[in-house]
Parts: C-alpha cells; structure tokens; sequence
C-alpha cells in the first residue's frame, strides 16, 4: 500500500512534479562521484605525464553510474525504513509510485558501471576492479540491509574511505599510462592527494541531514547529528573546514607540491557562508535544508581548484615531487 506522500508525489500537478523531479535527480551532487578522477587528472599533469583521455572519460561515466546505483539504492532502503515518508516528497520512489522499476534501474547502472570498470581496469591495473568494488561495498555497508552502518552513525568514516584512498588509487592507477604502469599501487600518493577532497565530500553528507535530525532520531537513526544535536553539529562545521584546507596545505609547507595547489582556497568564501548559516539557523529546518548544496560549492570549488592548481604547476616552472 502506498504512503499519503508517495500518493501525493505522484499525483502533484505537471509544474510541482517538475520540481520534484530536479530536488530527486540532484545533479549537482555528482561532483562528488568525478572528483577523484578529476584530482587524479591534475596530479598526473602535475608531472608532467599525459592524461589517456578515453581512460578519463571512461571513469567519469563510470563514476556517475555507481553514484546513480548508490542513491537509488538508498531511496530504496529508506523507503523501506519509512524514514523519508514525513519530510521527502521528492523521495524516487514517492515520485514513481513503486519500488520494482527503481530497482531495475539501481541494478542497471551497477552492471553498466562495473562492466565499465572491469574494462578499464583491463587497459590499466587489475586492482581498479577490486578498489572500485571495496568502495561500492562501502556504500551497500552504508544503508543496506542488514548492515544499515549509517544507523550507526558510521556513514561518515565510511564515506572518506570510499572517495578517498579507494577511490583517488584506483584513479590514479586508471590514468597511468601503460608504459609506466608497475605493480606498486599508489596507496601513499593517493591518500595525500584525496585526504581533504575526501573530507569535504564527507561534510556535504554531515550537512544534508541537519533539517532532519528529528525525523532521524524518530526511526532510530544515530547519526552523530542526531548523536551530539544541531547546535554542537553547527560548531564543528568550522573545524572540519579547516582541517580539510590544512591537510591540502601542509604538502605544500613540506615542499611536497607546488604553490600553485593553493588554488583550493577559492572553496573558502563557501566554506565561511555554510558555518555562518548553520551557526545562526541549526536549529531551524526550513531554513537549512539547502546547507548540502553549500557544502556541495565549497566540495566542488575545493577540489576543482586543487586540481587546477597542480596541473598548472608544469607550465609555470614547478613540478611535483613523486617521492609523497
């Protein structure tokens, strides 16, 4: 039996189902699923080496694919939670009014993004499929049933892992070029590289549950908002933002990258803007249920000038120092 807002999602009129439609599809947030690849393309121009365009292409679609799987998918379980009934009308599954054909397509584009990864780890480093799989299992360990970690209050720690170290190797690794591909696969390298675009992919997760603490802590969800409350949340927003540029600067103060990867620093206008919204409104969500998409612009604008910057390091007389 249907719930009353799946009924009233799918029967909206033309104009509030194309605006529920756009909150559903939520394009913007598939700046986090690139990224990787996006730093592992700035890293290896850094060097000097050239980029293998078909290989970058390649995991930008597969990356997208997987992060198409992983929301649906968590649609899906959320709607078996009846976690999303009272505050997400734009749920996929209230939209389409039921689960089967969401699920079809969830597993559609699992298939499609994992043939593809199988392909490129082909061209590349057998451990790209075993990297990419590690981090797909990360996100089924997230809100899958009977795991449901993000319950926890582990999504979090889970998340850094699978956009960091994972994900930033087996990117690396795809975009290696055959003639320098070697056994040794970039753990050290890709760790230092992904470690605060990681963080600040992490932080667009923390913030897109402040407006729902309520609902949460209702289903029995122990998220570390729902765990320390919105006004202690609101306080560490700037704690991690700081971090997140501090682990992108102390490589460059160690002589490790070039100066021009102070280009990350464009994300801080954002960063400054989400703590000062979420300090002086945490505890209102009407007005906070768009904090994500400001976590969001400082992800994307962080890891887009990290990237940029380390690229152009080559054509302004640097380089970067392989021995990270």
């Amino acid at each position: 039996m249907q719930n009353q807002q799946a009924v009233a999602s799918l029967y909206a009129s033309k104009a509030e189902k194309r605006r529920l439609w756009k909150a559903a599809i939520k394009w913007p947030l598939y700046s986090v699923a690139v990224m990787p690849v996006v730093l592992a393309a700035g890293w290896t121009l850094g060097n000097g080496t050239s980029i293998r365009i078909g290989q970058l292409i390649g995991f930008l679609i597969a990356s997208v694919l997987l992060l198409l799987w992983e929301n649906l998918t968590n649609d899906l379980f959320d709607a078996e939670t009846g976690i999303d009934e009272s505050n997400k009308p734009h749920s996929v599954v209230a939209l389409i009014g039921g689960k089967r054909p969401i699920r079809h397509l969830a597993y559609i584009s699992l298939l499609l993004g994992l043939g593809l990864i199988f392909w490129l780890a082909l061209r590349s480093h057998a451990a790209v499929l075993f990297l990419v799989l590690g981090s797909c299992a990360l996100g089924y360990l997230y809100q899958g049933p009977p795991f449901r970690l993000g319950y926890q209050g582990l999504g979090e720690p889970l998340c850094w892992l699978a956009f960091g170290p994972l994900a930033t190797t087996a990117a690396l690794l795809v975009l290696t070029p055959v003639s320098q591909n070697s056994e040794i696969v970039p753990w050290k390298v890709a760790t230092t590289l992904g470690a605060g675009p990681a963080l600040a992919t992490t932080l667009v997760l923390f913030c897109s549950h402040f407006h729902q603490i309520t609902e949460d802590a209702a289903h029995g969800k122990r998220s570390p908002l729902v765990r320390l409350g919105s006004k202690r949340s609101a306080q560490i927003i700037p704690w991690v933002i700081t971090l997140i540029l501090a682990l992108e600067c102390m490589p460059i103060l160690q002589g490790k990258w070039p100066p021009t990867a102070l280009l990350g620093l464009i994300a801080l206008p954002s960063g400054i803007s989400l703590s000062r919204l979420l300090s002086k409104y945490h505890n209102h969500p009407e007005k906070i249920v768009g904090s994500k998409f400001l976590a969001l612009k400082f992800q994307a604008l962080n890891g887009l000038g990290l990237s940029i910057g380390l690229a152009i390091s080559p054509t302004l007389g640097g380089n970067l120092l392989n021995q990270i």
